[in-house]
Parts: C-alpha cells; structure tokens; sequence
C-alpha cells in the first residue's frame, strides 16, 4: 500500500474510508487499528515538515536550540552499511532486502538507522538520502522526518536498539535473516543474532567461517554518544507506512491516544 499512496495513486482518505468500513461490516481488531494509526503518522510527518521547513535537512535537526553534531566521516561504515556487509545479520538483511527490492519494513528500517546513525556515529542525512534513492515508497516529509527522529534530533527521546535483541525478539530462528543472508543459511538459530560466537566446529558444519563466509562485525566507535542532545521520535526512517506495536487486546493503547494528540496539536 505505501508506495501507491507515496505516488498519489491512492487517497489516504479512501483507504481509512475502506477500513471503517470492513470494521463496521466484518471486524475491528489491531490490524485495522494499526493501519490507521499509521495513516496519522503519515499526516504528522506532513504537518511536521511544514512547521519545521528545511531544518528537517540540517546536521543538528529540528529540535530548538539544538547544539551543533560533529559527525564521523566514515566512508567504510556507510559502504558496508548500504552493502549490507555490517557483520551484523538483521542490519545486513534489511539493507540486502532494500537494495534488491526498494521496500524494507518498518522495523527494520528503525533497526538499520539507529545502527547507522547510533553505533556507527555516521550523518544521518546520509542514511536519508540514501533511503531517498532506493526507497519505492519514498516520501520526503516520512522519510527525512523520521532520520532526524532516528539521530535524537527532535527534542525527544533518542531510541536507540540493540540489534542482537532485535534479532532474537523479531527473528528468533534467523528465518528472515537467512533469505536474504543464504551464507547463513547452515547457522543454529541461536548464533543468528550473533553469528561470531559461534564455536569453530560450529562454523565448519555450518560452512560458515566468520570473517571469511560472513563478514565479522563491524567494528564501532566508542559509545558515548546519544544523539544530539535528547532527541528521538518515533525510530527511523521510514517512507511509509509500516510498524507494529503491543497494546491492549482490542490493538488501543495510551501510546497511540497520546501520538494522536501530538499530531493534532503539531501547531500549538
């Protein structure tokens, strides 16, 4: 659905015409919740680039008196990244998927960017552009709205995710990872998270020697650094819709009331 509405092809009222309709004539339950909320998503990203103008495209972001972020120029760490050749397998399957298809899912593309812009200290304006490029449903306010939020650059909290928690929590067995990763396709689910602690005879059997097969991990800056200043948002990067969540069992949660309000209010 994204990229018909990034093109115009479809109004973002007939879809939310369409799913108040099925809920009233079939069921409402968390997906037609969730495929709402992100249409209001969309909407603040719109409202959001209209209050901020071009301070969506500046290195320190949006959030007021943000201090100026001297960011690491580091041509390997962008190159692997966009490669996906990180060393880390969620990261590198998102990116592969990315570069083979245009499309990357909502958690990944939080997951890619908090890598990018939070561990590896690279300029997030880069990630966006590069999403610019290669995202099929590319919008301009979503995506560069939601890097900046990726980089702590909004005035909010700054999310940053740990990858190998991510693995296990969303792709315990490495089903995901391995499609798009096939030289893990012979590691124990356990070590997909973190495929070099893998003990030697394991990457024998599993032909998956690290460092020769499967890149090692990248190797990281020191992590002292939490964007600039407090900042975060709503993750990152996406030009779309996208995103899931938990709540209570009908799908409604105070997260969801309080962002509605947060849209509704961009102005005041």
């Amino acid at each position: 659905l994204a990229p018909w509405l990034a093109l115009g092809c479809v109004s973002p009222r007939f879809v939310e015409h369409e799913v108040r309709r099925f809920e009233t004539s079939r069921v409402e339950n968390k997906s037609t919740y969730w495929l709402i909320f992100e249409l209001i998503w969309r909407d603040f990203y719109k409202f959001f680039a209209m209050k901020h103008g071009d301070r969506l495209f500046k290195s320190g972001g949006t959030a007021a008196g943000g201090k100026f972020v001297k960011w690491r120029a580091d041509d390997a760490a962008l190159s692997a990244w966009k490669n996906g050749t990180t060393g880390f397998p969620m990261v590198d399957a998102n990116m592969r998927e990315l570069k083979a298809t245009g499309f990357m899912s909502n958690r990944g593309r939080q997951n890619v960017a908090s890598w990018l812009v939070l561990d590896a200290k690279v300029d997030w304006r880069l990630g966006a552009e590069y999403f610019e490029n290669q995202l099929i449903d590319y919008d301009a306010s979503s995506n560069w709205g939601n890097w900046v939020a990726a980089a702590g650059l909004t005035g909010s909290r700054v999310n940053r995710f740990n990858i190998a928690k991510q693995t296990k929590d969303y792709d315990p067995q490495g089903e995901y990872c391995k499609h798009w990763l096939p030289e893990l396709t012979g590691v124990p689910g356990k070590f997909i998270a973190d495929p070099r602690n893998m003990p030697g005879d394991v990457q024998q059997s599993a032909n998956c020697v690290i460092g020769v097969d499967y890149p090692a991990p990248f190797k990281l800056p020191p992590q002292d650094f939490g964007g600039g200043g407090r900042g975060g948002g709503r993750g990152g990067g996406r030009g779309g819709l996208g995103g899931r969540g938990r709540g209570r069992s009908d799908g409604r949660d105070k997260r969801g009331d309080k962002q509605r309000a947060q849209a509704e209010n961009i102005f005041q």
